[in-house]
């Protein structure tokens, strides 16, 4: 198979999923199981299809969440988007890095990652947009900026693990060299 549309399916079958699993998961109310199986989804995108299917996945993401109404403002998706990107591309430096034992790779890109995705969150969105662009009333502006502080490094960590259980299972599984 020519490796675009190889690139192409695999990219539209994760986004696929991704809509799903959120389409699935907001019903539940609760941002902690979808945004650690979208988190998961992200991670798994670029460990096992590479960095530019996980960041289409992940700016993808936020839109669809929008679209399905679980997601916030419009003017917050660029912010997000950016957390998503951190997240994949230091999952792709750190995860693919040689190490002795596998997992440590992996392990690290956990911590590493979730830290960085939470911090782009947290100071784009809590620190600068709310206060600058948003003007939010004070009561609103709790809530939201409540969705974007540990509940974010407690996703992009729950979906990190899920990764390190999944990811040896699926390399395996597709003959994935990395």
């Amino acid at each position: 198979m020519n490796n675009k549309v190889l690139w192409i399916t695999r990219t539209a079958a994760l986004t696929a999923l991704l809509i799903v699993m959120q389409a699935a998961t907001s019903s539940l109310g609760n941002t902690l199981v979808t945004g650690s199986i979208v988190n998961l989804i992200l991670i798994v995108s670029v460990m096992t299809c590479g960095v530019s299917t996980g960041i289409t996945v992940g700016i993808i993401s936020p839109v669809c969440a929008k679209l399905f109404g679980i997601g916030p403002f419009w003017s917050l998706i660029p912010f997000i988007i950016a957390g998503n990107i951190v997240l994949i591309i230091l999952w792709h430096i750190i995860g693919n890095c040689k190490m002795e034992k596998f997992k440590l790779s992996y392990v690290l890109a956990l911590i590493v990652a979730a830290v960085a995705k939470f911090l782009v969150l947290y100071l784009g969105i809590v620190k600068l947009a709310i206060p600058v662009f948003l003007k939010l009333p004070e009561q609103k502006a709790i809530v939201v900026s409540n969705m974007f502080s540990i509940p974010q490094l407690i996703t992009a960590l729950i979906g990190g693990v899920l990764a390190l259980i999944v990811l040896p299972v699926l390399k395996r599984a597709i003959k994935f060299k990395g």
